[in-house]
């Protein structure tokens, strides 16, 4: 199974923009469905955006607007475009693949 790696995260002030990004050890191209979660400090884990191989995308109500997700299959890679963050978008973010994770990216944001 492939693996995953995170990166583009960051500090950034309030307003600002990050794209991350999620490049596969091997091809993406037969895994259908993708997706970013996130880990804001004191709380569980949870689901930022989903996109499917197809390219359907969901979003969680907290970044739905501010978020875009997409992938490239030639590149095996995974993004995560993300405008206007906010100090409560801190936290780490985790590209997942259903029975793979990534060991997650720090993105803090500054007011």
């Amino acid at each position: 199974q492939v693996q995953l790696v995170e990166s583009g995260g960051g500090l950034v002030q309030a307003g600002g923009s990050l794209r991350l990004s999620c490049l596969a050890s091997g091809s993406i191209f037969s895994i259908n469905v993708m997706a970013w979660y996130r880990q804001v400090p004191g709380k569980q884990r949870e689901w930022v955006a989903t996109i499917t191989s197809g390219g359907y995308t969901d979003y969680a109500d907290s970044l739905k607007g501010r978020c875009t997700i997409s992938r490239d299959n030639a590149k095996n890679t995974l993004y995560l475009q993300m405008n206007s963050l906010k100090p409560e978008d801190t936290g780490v973010y985790y590209c997942e693949t259903g029975t793979v994770w990534g060991q997650g990216t720090q993105v803090t944001v500054s007011s």
